[in-house]
Protein backbone atom coordinates (compact mmCIF):
# COMPACT_ATOMS: atom_id res chain seq x y z
CA UNK A 1 0.00 0.00 0.00
CA UNK A 2 1.32 3.46 -1.07
CA UNK A 3 1.34 6.79 1.11
CA UNK A 4 -0.48 7.69 -2.24
CA UNK A 5 -2.92 5.75 -1.98
CA UNK A 6 -3.87 6.24 2.02
CA UNK A 7 -4.01 9.83 0.88
CA UNK A 8 -6.69 9.23 -1.45
CA UNK A 9 -8.82 7.30 0.65
CA UNK A 10 -8.45 9.98 3.09
CA UNK A 11 -9.36 12.49 0.52
CA UNK A 12 -12.72 10.45 0.29
CA UNK A 13 -13.42 10.28 3.94
CA UNK A 14 -12.52 6.26 3.74
CA UNK A 15 -11.78 4.61 7.01
CA UNK A 16 -7.99 3.36 6.72
CA UNK A 17 -7.26 -0.24 7.78
CA UNK A 18 -5.24 -0.87 11.01
CA UNK A 19 -2.28 -1.91 8.54
CA UNK A 20 -2.20 1.73 6.89
CA UNK A 21 -2.29 3.47 9.82
CA UNK A 22 1.14 1.50 10.93
CA UNK A 23 1.89 2.31 7.44
CA UNK A 24 1.91 5.81 7.75
CA UNK A 25 3.63 5.38 11.28
CA UNK A 26 6.36 3.07 9.77
CA UNK A 27 6.67 5.51 7.37
CA UNK A 28 10.98 5.87 6.86
CA UNK A 29 11.84 8.87 8.35
CA UNK A 30 13.77 10.42 5.28
CA UNK A 31 10.84 10.36 3.58
CA UNK A 32 9.23 12.78 6.38
CA UNK A 33 8.68 15.71 4.07
CA UNK A 34 6.38 13.32 1.57
CA UNK A 35 4.39 12.11 3.89
CA UNK A 36 4.23 15.96 5.04
CA UNK A 37 2.82 16.76 1.74
CA UNK A 38 0.66 14.01 1.44
CA UNK A 39 -0.93 14.94 4.73
CA UNK A 40 -0.70 18.42 3.74
CA UNK A 41 -3.35 17.68 0.39
CA UNK A 42 -5.97 16.36 3.21
CA UNK A 43 -5.58 19.07 5.18
CA UNK A 44 -5.72 21.43 2.28
CA UNK A 45 -9.07 20.43 1.02
CA UNK A 46 -10.95 20.78 4.37
CA UNK A 47 -9.21 23.56 5.96
CA UNK A 48 -7.30 25.55 3.23
CA UNK A 49 -3.96 27.48 4.80
CA UNK A 50 -6.14 28.77 7.99
CA UNK A 51 -4.73 27.76 11.58
CA UNK A 52 -6.67 28.11 14.40
CA UNK A 53 -4.69 29.36 17.50
CA UNK A 54 -6.27 29.21 20.69
CA UNK A 55 -5.23 29.88 24.48
CA UNK A 56 -5.82 27.43 27.68
CA UNK A 57 -6.22 28.69 30.97
CA UNK A 58 -6.26 26.11 34.26
CA UNK A 59 -9.63 27.44 35.92
CA UNK A 60 -8.86 24.22 38.50
CA UNK A 61 -6.15 22.64 39.28
CA UNK A 62 -5.23 19.53 41.32
CA UNK A 63 -6.86 17.88 44.26
CA UNK A 64 -8.24 15.01 41.69
CA UNK A 65 -9.50 11.88 43.26
CA UNK A 66 -7.78 9.50 39.97
CA UNK A 67 -4.67 7.78 39.00
CA UNK A 68 -3.90 9.12 35.92
CA UNK A 69 -0.83 8.10 35.99
CA UNK A 70 0.85 10.78 33.48
CA UNK A 71 -1.47 13.47 35.33
CA UNK A 72 0.48 16.14 37.55
CA UNK A 73 -3.09 17.21 39.29
CA UNK A 74 -3.60 13.56 39.66
CA UNK A 75 -4.11 12.22 43.20
CA UNK A 76 -1.33 10.19 42.96
CA UNK A 77 0.68 13.00 41.45
CA UNK A 78 3.81 13.79 43.71
CA UNK A 79 4.95 16.90 41.24
CA UNK A 80 4.95 20.53 42.76
CA UNK A 81 2.03 22.36 41.14
CA UNK A 82 -0.46 24.51 42.35
CA UNK A 83 -3.23 23.35 43.72
CA UNK A 84 -6.73 25.74 43.84
CA UNK A 85 -10.10 25.81 43.50
CA UNK A 86 -12.58 27.14 40.21
CA UNK A 87 -10.95 30.80 39.62
CA UNK A 88 -13.45 33.15 40.32
CA UNK A 89 -15.34 34.89 37.33
CA UNK A 90 -13.81 38.00 36.98
CA UNK A 91 -10.46 35.97 36.15
CA UNK A 92 -11.82 33.89 33.78
CA UNK A 93 -13.49 36.66 31.80
CA UNK A 94 -9.95 38.32 32.48
CA UNK A 95 -8.26 35.32 30.45
CA UNK A 96 -10.66 35.55 27.47
CA UNK A 97 -10.22 39.03 27.08
CA UNK A 98 -6.80 38.98 27.16
CA UNK A 99 -6.87 35.38 24.50
CA UNK A 100 -9.22 37.69 22.37
CA UNK A 101 -6.92 40.61 22.40
CA UNK A 102 -3.91 38.27 21.36
CA UNK A 103 -5.75 37.12 18.17
CA UNK A 104 -6.79 33.67 19.58
CA UNK A 105 -9.86 32.21 18.03
CA UNK A 106 -10.92 29.91 20.89
CA UNK A 107 -10.78 30.04 24.56
CA UNK A 108 -10.41 26.82 26.94
CA UNK A 109 -11.14 26.89 30.84
CA UNK A 110 -9.64 23.20 32.07
CA UNK A 111 -11.16 22.05 35.15
CA UNK A 112 -9.45 19.11 37.04
CA UNK A 113 -11.33 16.25 38.68
CA UNK A 114 -13.50 13.58 37.57
CA UNK A 115 -16.82 14.73 38.86
CA UNK A 116 -18.75 18.12 39.68
CA UNK A 117 -21.38 18.84 42.33
CA UNK A 118 -24.23 21.15 40.99
CA UNK A 119 -23.23 23.56 42.76
CA UNK A 120 -19.40 24.04 41.13
CA UNK A 121 -21.36 23.73 37.69
CA UNK A 122 -23.60 26.57 38.73
CA UNK A 123 -20.79 28.42 39.55
CA UNK A 124 -18.86 27.54 36.20
CA UNK A 125 -22.38 28.30 34.53
CA UNK A 126 -22.30 32.05 36.02
CA UNK A 127 -18.93 32.33 34.72
CA UNK A 128 -19.44 31.50 30.83
CA UNK A 129 -21.99 33.56 30.93
CA UNK A 130 -19.85 36.48 31.98
CA UNK A 131 -17.49 35.61 29.31
CA UNK A 132 -19.52 35.56 26.57
CA UNK A 133 -20.91 38.99 27.52
CA UNK A 134 -17.21 40.45 27.76
CA UNK A 135 -15.33 38.62 25.32
CA UNK A 136 -16.89 37.81 21.75
CA UNK A 137 -14.93 34.33 21.62
CA UNK A 138 -15.58 30.49 21.00
CA UNK A 139 -15.52 28.81 24.65
CA UNK A 140 -14.47 25.34 25.38
CA UNK A 141 -14.06 24.15 28.31
CA UNK A 142 -11.92 20.55 29.60
CA UNK A 143 -13.70 18.46 32.18
CA UNK A 144 -14.35 15.29 33.64
CA UNK A 145 -17.55 13.37 33.43
CA UNK A 146 -20.78 15.57 33.25
CA UNK A 147 -24.66 13.83 33.98
CA UNK A 148 -26.95 15.13 31.06
CA UNK A 149 -28.46 17.96 33.74
CA UNK A 150 -25.08 19.65 34.05
CA UNK A 151 -24.01 19.24 30.64
CA UNK A 152 -27.27 21.03 29.70
CA UNK A 153 -26.60 24.21 31.87
CA UNK A 154 -23.01 24.73 30.53
CA UNK A 155 -24.91 24.58 27.18
CA UNK A 156 -27.59 26.55 27.63
CA UNK A 157 -24.92 29.19 29.87
CA UNK A 158 -23.34 29.80 26.29
CA UNK A 159 -20.14 26.82 26.28
CA UNK A 160 -19.90 26.01 22.85
CA UNK A 161 -17.48 23.32 23.18
CA UNK A 162 -16.37 20.14 25.56
CA UNK A 163 -12.61 18.54 25.67
CA UNK A 164 -12.89 15.23 27.05
CA UNK A 165 -9.84 13.16 26.01
CA UNK A 166 -9.41 9.66 25.20
CA UNK A 167 -6.19 9.54 25.85
CA UNK A 168 -5.15 6.31 24.85
CA UNK A 169 -6.55 2.80 23.02
CA UNK A 170 -9.15 0.92 25.34
CA UNK A 171 -7.22 -2.13 25.32
CA UNK A 172 -4.27 0.08 26.85
CA UNK A 173 -5.92 1.81 29.13
CA UNK A 174 -5.84 0.19 32.58
CA UNK A 175 -2.23 0.89 31.84
CA UNK A 176 -2.61 4.71 32.97
CA UNK A 177 -5.69 4.91 34.86
CA UNK A 178 -7.37 2.09 36.88
CA UNK A 179 -9.87 4.48 38.90
CA UNK A 180 -12.49 5.00 36.25
CA UNK A 181 -12.67 3.14 32.42
CA UNK A 182 -12.58 4.19 29.02
CA UNK A 183 -16.25 3.27 28.26
CA UNK A 184 -16.71 5.97 30.78
CA UNK A 185 -14.66 8.25 28.70
CA UNK A 186 -16.27 7.28 25.60
CA UNK A 187 -19.88 7.42 27.20
CA UNK A 188 -19.67 11.26 28.89
CA UNK A 189 -18.49 12.22 25.21
CA UNK A 190 -22.04 10.99 24.07
CA UNK A 191 -23.91 12.29 26.77
CA UNK A 192 -22.05 16.00 26.04
CA UNK A 193 -22.85 15.69 22.29
CA UNK A 194 -26.57 14.58 23.37
CA UNK A 195 -26.63 18.18 24.51
CA UNK A 196 -25.53 19.96 21.71
CA UNK A 197 -21.98 20.35 22.79
CA UNK A 198 -19.45 20.18 20.28
CA UNK A 199 -16.76 17.44 20.56
CA UNK A 200 -12.83 17.78 21.73
CA UNK A 201 -11.39 14.74 22.15
CA UNK A 202 -7.95 13.43 21.67
CA UNK A 203 -5.27 11.62 23.34
CA UNK A 204 -1.78 11.45 24.27
CA UNK A 205 0.99 9.85 22.48
CA UNK A 206 4.35 8.08 24.51
CA UNK A 207 2.71 6.82 27.62
CA UNK A 208 4.00 3.35 26.50
CA UNK A 209 1.11 2.15 24.08
CA UNK A 210 3.39 2.16 21.15
CA UNK A 211 3.02 2.30 17.47
CA UNK A 212 -0.03 -0.42 17.25
CA UNK A 213 -1.83 1.69 20.22
CA UNK A 214 -1.01 4.58 18.48
CA UNK A 215 -2.96 3.16 15.20
CA UNK A 216 -6.19 2.05 17.75
CA UNK A 217 -6.39 5.34 19.05
CA UNK A 218 -6.92 7.34 16.16
CA UNK A 219 -9.35 4.57 14.38
CA UNK A 220 -11.07 4.90 17.11
CA UNK A 221 -11.27 8.41 17.25
CA UNK A 222 -12.59 8.36 13.99
CA UNK A 223 -15.63 5.96 15.06
CA UNK A 224 -16.17 9.33 17.62
CA UNK A 225 -16.05 11.74 14.85
CA UNK A 226 -15.14 14.49 17.25
CA UNK A 227 -15.10 17.85 16.21
CA UNK A 228 -11.75 18.80 17.23
CA UNK A 229 -8.76 16.00 17.99
CA UNK A 230 -5.89 17.31 19.86
CA UNK A 231 -2.60 15.24 20.03
CA UNK A 232 -0.49 15.61 23.16
CA UNK A 233 3.05 14.34 23.38
CA UNK A 234 3.76 12.79 26.73
CA UNK A 235 6.09 14.74 28.56
CA UNK A 236 7.63 12.89 31.65
CA UNK A 237 7.09 14.80 34.81
CA UNK A 238 9.23 14.33 37.61
CA UNK A 239 6.71 12.89 40.59
CA UNK A 240 4.46 11.33 38.30
CA UNK A 241 3.78 7.62 37.89
CA UNK A 242 4.84 7.78 34.28
CA UNK A 243 7.74 9.45 34.76
CA UNK A 244 10.08 6.99 33.82
CA UNK A 245 7.97 4.80 31.99
CA UNK A 246 6.78 7.37 28.81
CA UNK A 247 8.62 6.27 25.42
CA UNK A 248 11.39 8.07 23.98
CA UNK A 249 9.75 10.01 21.36
CA UNK A 250 11.45 11.89 18.44
CA UNK A 251 10.45 14.81 15.97
CA UNK A 252 10.06 12.74 13.21
CA UNK A 253 7.45 10.24 14.81
CA UNK A 254 5.67 12.79 16.24
CA UNK A 255 5.44 14.41 13.08
CA UNK A 256 4.13 11.38 11.73
CA UNK A 257 1.73 10.10 14.54
CA UNK A 258 0.63 14.22 13.54
CA UNK A 259 -0.49 12.95 9.35
CA UNK A 260 -1.97 9.70 10.85
CA UNK A 261 -4.22 12.31 12.97
CA UNK A 262 -5.20 13.39 9.69
CA UNK A 263 -5.77 10.60 7.46
CA UNK A 264 -7.39 8.82 9.39
CA UNK A 265 -9.48 11.43 10.34
CA UNK A 266 -9.54 14.28 7.92
CA UNK A 267 -12.46 16.85 8.32
CA UNK A 268 -11.74 17.11 12.15
CA UNK A 269 -9.69 19.72 13.76
CA UNK A 270 -6.58 18.83 14.47
CA UNK A 271 -4.13 19.89 16.95
CA UNK A 272 -0.70 19.86 17.66
CA UNK A 273 -1.36 20.27 21.88
CA UNK A 274 1.01 19.93 25.00
CA UNK A 275 4.54 18.89 24.48
CA UNK A 276 4.51 20.25 20.62
CA UNK A 277 7.48 22.33 21.95
CA UNK A 278 9.10 19.88 24.07
CA UNK A 279 9.28 17.05 21.35
CA UNK A 280 9.16 18.89 18.13
CA UNK A 281 11.60 21.78 19.14
CA UNK A 282 13.05 22.90 15.82
CA UNK A 283 10.65 21.09 13.54
CA UNK A 284 7.51 22.74 15.10
CA UNK A 285 6.49 24.56 11.70
CA UNK A 286 6.01 21.59 9.89
CA UNK A 287 3.58 20.29 11.96
CA UNK A 288 1.16 22.88 10.30
CA UNK A 289 1.19 20.65 7.25
CA UNK A 290 -0.52 17.99 8.68
CA UNK A 291 -2.53 19.97 11.73
CA UNK A 292 -5.02 23.09 11.47
CA UNK A 293 -4.89 24.44 14.64
CA UNK A 294 -2.28 24.97 18.33
CA UNK A 295 -1.69 26.16 21.10
CA UNK A 296 -0.12 29.23 22.31
CA UNK A 297 1.21 30.74 25.88
CA UNK A 298 0.83 27.08 27.74
CA UNK A 299 -0.77 24.63 28.95
CA UNK A 300 -1.71 23.06 32.60
CA UNK A 301 0.81 22.79 34.48
CA UNK A 302 4.06 23.48 31.54
CA UNK A 303 4.73 26.17 29.81
CA UNK A 304 4.68 26.71 25.90
CA UNK A 305 5.39 28.71 23.10
CA UNK A 306 4.30 32.54 23.62
CA UNK A 307 1.78 33.89 21.16
CA UNK A 308 3.52 36.13 19.66
CA UNK A 309 5.94 33.09 18.45
CA UNK A 310 3.25 31.51 17.52
CA UNK A 311 1.77 33.85 15.19
CA UNK A 312 5.29 34.27 13.55
CA UNK A 313 5.85 30.96 13.05
CA UNK A 314 2.42 30.41 11.39
CA UNK A 315 3.06 33.60 9.48
CA UNK A 316 6.59 32.64 8.50
CA UNK A 317 5.52 29.02 7.27
CA UNK A 318 3.50 30.44 4.67
CA UNK A 319 0.01 29.70 6.77
CA UNK A 320 -2.65 32.02 7.66
CA UNK A 321 -3.81 32.65 11.27
CA UNK A 322 -7.54 32.18 12.15
CA UNK A 323 -7.99 35.10 14.42
CA UNK A 324 -12.24 35.63 14.07
CA UNK A 325 -13.77 35.43 17.97
CA UNK A 326 -16.28 32.94 17.01
CA UNK A 327 -16.25 30.16 13.85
Amino acid sequence: MSIETITEKSLRGDELTKQECMEVLDYPDEGILEILDAAYRVRKKYFGNRVQVQMLLNAKSGMCSENCGYCTQSGVSEADIKEFPLRPAAELVEGAVSAKKSGASRFCMALSGIRYDDGLIEKLAESIRAVKKEADISLCCSMGFLKPAQADKLKKAGLDRINHNLNTEKNFYANICTTHTWDERVQNIKTCREAGLEICSGGIIGLGEGKQGAAELFMELKKLRPDSIPVNFYIPVRGTPLEKKGEKLTPHYCLKALCLARFSNPDSDIRAAGGREYHLRSMQGLALYAVNSIFVSGYLTTGGQPAGEGFQMIKDMGFEAEIEGVE
